[in-house]
């Protein structure tokens, strides 16, 4: 197996992460992100390139508040797996998460041996006090919905594990 190396996306990736995303969108594996969604987030995308320049992975940290984030749209391409391609990226993504000041990070995900691995463990409902869930009520963003547990994004979530990792 070649080398790959991990670096923050630019525009040009964009359409490259998409098709990366589609086979686990068709697999119900992941939501589908629209083009617009995935360009307005560039800069919370990480990728991970083979040394033939082909994505074989990307992984986003979204920022959630003053010290939580949330690992969103881990891929890696099914001939790169256990070859440390996620490991690498969520590794990248922890340290621009401290490099931002967050001590926690979030994940919703079904690959819940391999986030446990990394320090991550299954979380309850109240994970946040009272006054900073009145205002992540707020966002219209479905990540921090499905963080928050509300009823209506309970659809996409069936089978999905919500876990969290102190930093």
């Amino acid at each position: 197996m070649a080398e790959f190396t991990v670096r923050p996306a630019r525009t040009r990736d964009v359409r490259r992460i998409q098709a990366l995303l589609e086979p686990f969108v068709q697999r119900r594996i992941l939501l589908g992100k629209d083009l617009v969604v995935l360009y307005e987030a560039t800069q919370q995308f990480l990728v991970a390139e083979d040394s033939d320049g082909e994505l074989i992975g990307c992984g986003a940290l979204h920022v959630m508040w003053e010290d939580l984030g949330e690992v969103r749209t881990l891929i890696v391409a099914d001939g790169w797996l256990h070859h440390g391609v996620g490991r690498a990226i969520v590794e990248a993504l922890e340290e621009n998460a401290r490099a931002l000041g967050l001590s926690r990070l979030f994940c919703l995900t079904f690959e819940v041996d391999f986030f446990t691995r990394r320090g991550f463990e299954p979380i309850g409902e109240q994970v946040v006090d009272p006054d900073v869930y009145s205002q992540l009520i707020r966002s219209p963003d479905e990540g921090v919905a499905e963080f928050l547990d509300l009823a209506h994004v309970k659809p996409n979530t069936l089978g999905n594990t919500r876990m969290m990792k102190r930093l």
